[in-house]
């Protein structure tokens, strides 16, 4: 995954999903909306999920996986 990825999925992780789903959460209820907590709770399972995984790669890339790019053996 390059860089560029990484930052938007991280900035996704981060940011977008744990709004949307305060943004979920708080504002079906008000206007009567269903599904609100199923929804809710799916974006921060999501969130979570892609958090997991991007720290999984941030820490095998710190850990010697981009040696070989690194070294310009690739």
């Amino acid at each position: 995954m390059n860089n560029k990825i990484y930052d938007i999925l991280k900035w996704v992780a981060i940011i977008v999903l744990p709004a949307a789903s305060t943004f979920v959460a708080s504002v079906f209820p008000l206007w009567g909306l269903p599904y609100a907590d199923a929804i809710a709770q799916t974006i921060t399972a999501v969130g979570t999920f892609l958090g997991a995984v991007l720290m999984v790669s941030n820490i095998n890339y710190k850990n010697g996986d981009n040696a070989r790019v690194e070294n310009g053996n690739e």
